[in-house]
């Protein structure tokens, strides 16, 4: 079985010993960058590498092309290769508990066309509340692998593309992060507060329950359908403050039977970076 979206923590139990599957760590705090490293080597699900967002999930930062620009691919595929991932090898992301840093890394193997990626639904927070093994240190690297993926291109928008889908009523632009960075009153992060226009805000978090696992498939497409307004969901486009949470919102709406949706990596962090883009404050 090929697990494409979420994957328990029975399901992960019973595959542990599987030599032919790729565990990969992604917990992540962007208020303390080497938390979750630091969180690795004290304790991981056995087998276990680490993903660190700023290394390992980003490429360079220019100043205008966010906070977490994606990587140069080829480099992430041999990255990728060296974790031990290649063609139809099964890949388990997870990270401290509601899967946002993982959804990066299962949206990005998408993007180049890896389809047996899942996140851990609950992550790492509900393994440990249910006993089950962990180890610390660093991993011994498994036998690498080529990774042999091609991009994706219909996944992902720039900057341009936003611009002119942006108030087109065919498409859907959606903010992912919380209402009150949507509406501008606050911006910890960015230099500048507010949203695209045209964007909608649908939180990313709104999606998991309060343990952090996500809501069931009915629920998450009541919610998004009645946000839609009948748009596609290929015509839907999810954005945040640097391209994470916005592949929790993809990955939400693939468990809630909605596929199709793409993300503007460069997101808010990028868009704010250009003083000539047009930015609106309040709820629209």
């Amino acid at each position: 079985m090929t697990f494409r979206t979420l994957l328990f923590t029975s399901d992960l139990a019973a595959h542990l010993p599987d030599s032919d599957w790729v565990l990969v760590d992604c917990r992540f705090d962007l208020a303390d960058i080497s938390w979750g490293e630091a969180r690795y080597r004290e304790a991981h699900i056995p087998g276990a590498a680490y993903a660190y967002l700023d290394r390992d999930l980003s490429g360079p930062k220019t100043g205008k092309n966010g906070r977490h620009p994606l990587p140069d691919m080829e480099q992430f595929k041999a990255r990728l290769g060296q974790w031990g991932i290649g063609p139809g090898v099964q890949v388990a992301a997870y990270d401290q508990n509601s899967g946002m840093w993982a959804s990066r890394l299962w949206w990005m193997l998408r993007c180049l066309g890896h389809e047996a990626v899942a996140v851990l639904d609950g992550g790492f927070a509900k393994w440990e509340r249910e006993g089950r093994p962990a180890r610390g240190g660093e991993e011994t690297p498994r036998a690498p692998r080529q990774f042999v993926g091609s991009p994706r291109g219909a996944m992902r928008v720039d900057a341009g593309a936003v611009e002119q889908l942006r108030a087109d009523p065919a498409y859907r632009l959606i903010d992912s992060r919380a209402p009150e960075r949507y509406r501008g009153e606050v911006e910890p992060l960015d230099p500048v507060a507010g949203h695209i226009p045209g964007a909608v805000n649908h939180y990313n978090l709104s999606n998991a329950n309060p343990d952090g696992t996500f809501l069931a498939p009915e629920a998450l497409r009541a919610k998004f359908l009645a946000l839609l307004n009948d748009v596609p969901p290929e015509n839907v486009v999810m954005y945040c403050g640097s391209g994470v949470a916005a592949a929790h919102n993809v990955l939400a709406m693939e468990i809630a039977g909605l596929p199709g949706a793409r993300v503007y990596a460069g997101s808010w962090s990028e868009w704010c970076s250009v003083p000539t883009r047009p930015i609106a404050i309040g709820d629209l």
